[in-house]
């Protein structure tokens, strides 16, 4: 009997990373991105068919051979343009005691207005942790912020927001 694979387009993954969330964490970059954000730099991700395919159950894995990962993050590209394999991914990740960052270029209000017509967007957001919302702004860029590139992006607490229906910030703001 053959094993079904859940498919992702990746543009590439970290194995360890200390800046795309807390701790030490896989980063998974997934390929296509409808934002085109100026100064954005994975440009490469943009492209819908570029990159290369691959499964949640090989990315995963690969995660469960490092003891060191607290968590995985999800990044692009554009995550939510995959959403249905990444709500998998991200379900195994927790049940392997991981935890999930998140990045979109949607706001968390943008997201939640797209429940009705995109139902997947709840689904991977539930298994979310943290969410960095917003586009990136390259007037607004600094250096200084954590696991974020400009100062209009927030860090959500991803369960608060869901239970409270707005925007919650976590506490890496």
């Amino acid at each position: 009997m053959s094993e079904t694979k859940t498919p992702l387009r990746l543009a590439g993954v970290v194995r360890e990373s200390i800046v795309d969330g807390p701790g030490i964490r896989m980063t998974v970059f997934v390929q296509g991105c409808p934002h085109h954000c100026k100064g954005c730099h994975n440009q490469h991700t943009w492209d819908f068919d570029g990159g290369y395919d691959s499964s949640v159950e090989r990315v995963l894995e690969e995660a469960a051979k490092d003891k060191l990962l607290c968590g995985v993050t999800l990044s692009g590209g554009e995550p939510f343009t995959q959403a249905k394999s990444l709500t998998v991914l991200a379900e195994r990740a927790h049940k392997m005691g991981l935890n999930v960052f998140c990045y979109t270029g949607y706001t968390f209000e943008q997201l939640q207005a797209q429940f009705g017509t995109h139902p997947e967007y709840r689904e991977l957001l539930e298994q979310c942790d943290w969410l960095v919302d917003g586009r990136f702004v390259e007037e607004e860029m600094s250096l200084m912020l954590h696991f974020r590139g400009s100062r209009n992006q927030r860090i959500l607490n991803v369960k608060e927001s869901l239970a409270q229906g707005k925007a919650v910030l976590s506490e890496y703001n």
